[in-house]
């Protein structure tokens, strides 16, 4: 009999990095086997493009009670299926008393899988008027309450496992074959230095802004591309902005010479899945990271990319691949071996489809 999955997400289908590369692009997957999936998002298109804008209190207000009210009208056709996929959170506001329902009294599979600390209170500055309604002890309630448990790495399992025996580390992956599925050329008479992201995770960029100011006066055929979803304002005369979308994700990537993924040591750091690095990796572009978490494992120093301890080592490395640019011809092909051989969606699928037997 074919299963039947229902995944539970907070934005639409297609919009976000967290969904697109945790379980959207393995739900194909699922289908080929005859099985039935549905996805439903807390907050639709509309609500989606203004949440992380500063300012419409009142209709992120709106969107947020329609978003809690049909959390609660989907326990109408739970029944219907067989497997509950929740990604990082039911509801971003208040009690999950549907999830305790669904675990204790309808017995249903729940899997739970998150990909950062989530547990650790993190608002984002546009929304902090609705901080006070969030519940961070949610993310151990529903740990408990589920058949299975997803971790992007081992930092969130060591978390989990606390709470539930069955959490497993499903890492992020990237589809290298229908993607991700290039080694780049590295740009002629050029050296970019590339990063992409989001609102998010744009405020990790300001601890390196002094050493690309201080290259960028050292030599003149340097750029600073960042990819992202806002436009960032930094004092560099070589920064290129280029908005994100899904349709040039690839080519925009390509464009880099080397990725760059400079994050604070802090708890909430620790819980982050490498994506970034994992995104610059699969397409042959080294990956200078700072060592935090699941970056030691991911990024191999000199082989694959550098790992940069402070700032003197953003410093110092970056102006040996400028001088240097021929070592990062090497290195291409360990980066992109990295990412198939352990963080690609062929090395997971299978780990994946077991959260479903």
């Amino acid at each position: 009999m074919p299963k039947r999955i229902l995944f539970i997400a907070p934005y639409p289908n297609d919009t976000a990095p967290s969904q697109r590369f945790r379980f959207e692009q393995y739900i194909p997957l699922l289908q080929e086997k005859g099985w039935y999936t549905e996805q439903v998002s807390f907050w639709n298109k509309q609500a989606w493009k203004n949440l992380y804008r500063s300012g419409k209190f009142l209709n992120k207000a709106y969107y947020l009670l329609v978003g809690v009210l049909k959390r609660y009208f989907l326990l109408l056709k739970i029944n219907r299926y067989e497997y509950i996929f929740i990604h990082r959170e039911y509801s971003p506001v208040g009690f999950p008393l549907a999830v305790w329902i669904m675990a204790t009294w309808m017995k249903k599979k729940i899997i739970f899988d998150f990909d950062d600390a989530i547990w650790i209170p993190n608002v984002s500055e546009s929304n902090r008027w609705f901080s006070f309604l969030k519940v961070y002890d949610n993310t151990r309630r529903i740990i408990r309450w589920s058949y299975k448990v997803a971790c992007g790495n081992r930092y969130l399992w060591n978390y989990a496992i606390q709470y539930n025996p069955k959490a497993v580390i499903i890492p992020t992956t990237i589809d290298t074959q229908k993607t991700h599925h290039y080694i780049r050329k590295i740009p002629e008479n050029k050296f970019v230095i590339g990063w992409t992201g989001t609102h998010s995770t744009i405020r990790y960029l300001e601890e390196i802004i002094p050493v690309i100011q201080k290259l960028e006066n050292e030599f003149e055929h340097i750029e600073f591309r960042i990819i992202a979803d806002v436009k960032p304002d930094y004092p560099l005369k070589s920064l290129i902005y280029i908005p994100w979308q899904k349709a040039t994700e690839a080519d925009d990537l390509a464009q880099f010479t080397v990725g760059i993924m400079p994050l604070q040591h802090d708890p909430w750091s620790e819980g982050k899945c490498g994506f970034k690095a994992l995104q610059y990796l699969s397409m042959g572009i080294p990956a200078l990271v700072s060592p935090v978490g699941v970056n030691n494992i991911i990024v191999q120093h000199g082989i694959n990319g550098f790992i940069c301890e402070d700032n003197t080592a953003w410093e110092n490395i970056l102006r040996d691949l400028i001088l240097h640019p021929e070592k990062i011809k090497s290195m291409a092909l360990a980066c992109r071996q990295t990412v198939i051989k352990h963080y690609s969606v062929d090395a997971v699928k299978k780990d994946f489809l077991q959260l479903f037997e």
